[in-house]
């Protein structure tokens, strides 16, 4: 079903059901991945980050121990959310993720709308995993005797925390080792799936291997005493207490982006109705048990206000005397961010194909290499944009910039299940949301989505409300972005996309 092509109609045009699967057998990407890939595309995405670098920042400034608990919150807002993932991604099997599903359920801007977020998400997403690379690289370095100069490994904007909030100032800095970190990852994704994901399920089998071991060895070093109190007193703002721990939550929010990405792969998964629905929660319920364990040891074995680096875990290992396992543990925090890295990139150059292939976006990103099948030309210059975030930005606004734009595209995703559930109730769903629902008048009202659109507001409140207390002690640069962000894609959107849409052109 369209709306006309003009006026208010033509804002909120939708693509019928029927159009997506027609374009899911026309897309030219291959289909090679089973569920076993999927399960270990979602790992491969959130065991990174979010436990080898989050975790640190989030117990230091916030949480405290109670960083475990911010793991929980966190994870039950994106257990609710997988559960919408698993319905739309199983009813419409086609890349994209929520841009996909949006552009079906709401129509057109706000599709526009949500896969501009999506760019902006995947993008910081990969600058802050290779940030965190970096300072596990410079460490193990320095294990084996070589020093990278500080001013090639640390940003060029930094961040620091004092009464009046977060500082951000400018340094002579520029962290070279990240930039370089994405450039390889850009070069894999451009030879293909196959060859991605091969590289892709080594790194996972590697560092779960190592996370277990940190595990076994690290309990060993754990002093209860760490642990207390469980939760500090709030010190004011978000430092500490029950505020710290949500905020620590929306920080941690962004751990969990890998089951979504499973559902940008739909177009080369063999048997996306099956195997979809499979990735997504397989690798959450796998990810958050593995996070919460990891969390006890790191806050047990390192008082948790010592955390706050860009490799927390290479701290917690040094402070065990085990050299040589610490060297291990590095080279496994290395694979672990690698891995993540790699598949946000992926998801990033997917949903820009779906919104190029839309028209929304140039035909730059939807250009297939002749041989590997893959849109090259997309991922090298989303890579070049995300290398220069991550030479230039600091680890604590990337998560923040990432926590918004995860927190809104979620929202949009379980609105678009209600929406669909209302509007054609009839559809064929391979996989539902469990627990029903109930009606508000003729709309329905899932208990899960309505869950997860509550628990995703209560992730992305406690961000913005920091964002603006900053700006109003003087540091306004984060919102800036934002506001700049927000304004280019408006102006994209009315100066190219709208013109261009293949609705559009359809509609004429």
């Amino acid at each position: 079903m369209r709306d006309k092509a003009s006026g208010r109609g033509r804002l909120l045009a939708r693509k019928s059901l029927a159009t997506l699967q027609r374009e899911a057998g026309q897309q030219g990407i291959k289909r090679a991945l089973g569920p076993l890939n999927l399960v270990l595309l979602g790992i491969g995405c959130i065991l990174g980050a979010g436990i080898y670098v989050m975790p640190g920042n989030a117990a230091a400034f916030f949480a405290g121990p109670a960083v475990m608990l911010s793991f929980v919150v966190a994870g039950s807002a994106c257990a609710l959310t997988a559960f919408c993932y698993a319905e739309l991604s199983s009813t419409m099997p086609v890349t994209g993720s929520a841009y996909t599903y949006c552009y079906a359920a709401m129509g057109e801007v706000f599709a526009w709308f949500i896969g501009w977020l999506l760019i902006l998400e995947y993008g910081m997403a990969a600058a802050t995993l290779a940030v965190g690379f970096s300072g596990y690289f410079t460490s193990l370095m320095r294990d084996f005797g070589v020093h990278i100069p500080a001013t090639l490994a640390t940003p060029l904007i930094e961040a620091s925390s004092s009464g009046h909030g977060t500082v951000l100032t400018l340094t002579r800095s520029f962290n070279l080792v990240a930039a370089l970190a994405i450039g390889v990852v850009t070069v894999v994704l451009t030879l293909g799936i196959s060859a991605s994901a091969a590289v892709n399920n080594f790194l996972v089998i590697v560092k779960v291997s190592v996370l277990i071991a940190f595990i076994a060895i690290g309990i060993g070093a754990v002093d209860p005493s760490n642990w207390t109190p469980f939760i500090p007193p709030n010190e004011g703002g978000f430092a500490y207490g029950w505020q710290g721990v949500m905020r620590a939550a929306s920080i941690l929010f962004f751990a969990y982006l890998g089951f979504e990405t499973v559902s940008t792969a739909a177009a080369e998964a063999r048997n996306p109705e099956r195997d979809l629905p499979i990735g997504i929660l397989g690798s959450l319920i796998a990810c958050t048990i593995i996070y919460i364990i990891v969390a006890a040891v790191l806050t047990g074995a390192v008082p948790y206000r010592e955390l706050g680096v860009p490799d927390p875990i290479a701290i917690a290992v040094d402070r065990m005397g085990h050299p040589g396992f610490a060297v291990l543990v590095k080279v496994g925090a290395l694979m672990g961010l690698a891995s993540v890295l790699l598949v946000n990139a992926y998801g990033q150059s997917r949903v820009t194909f779906a919104m190029s292939r839309d028209g929304l976006l140039p035909p730059l990103f939807s250009t297939l290499h002749k041989r590997f099948k893959t849109p090259h030309l997309g991922t090298v210059l989303l890579g070049v944009i995300a290398a220069a975030a991550a030479a230039f930005m600091p680890l604590s606004l990337l998560g923040d910039l990432i926590s918004i734009g995860i927190g809104l595209a979620f929202i949009v995703v379980a609105l678009s299940v209600m929406w669909l559930r209302t509007t054609q109730p009839d559809l064929h769903r391979p996989f539902r949301v469990p627990f029903g629902g109930f009606h508000v008048g003729r709309f329905w009202v899932g208990y899960v989505p309505l869950g997860a659109i509550l628990l995703c507001f209560a992730m992305i409140v406690p961000v913005i409300v920091d964002l603006v207390r900053q700006a109003l002690l003087g540091q306004p640069a984060p919102i800036l972005f934002l506001i700049v962000y927000a304004l280019a894609g408006v102006l994209t959107y009315f100066g190219y996309s709208m013109r261009r849409s293949k609705l559009a052109l359809e509609g004429a």
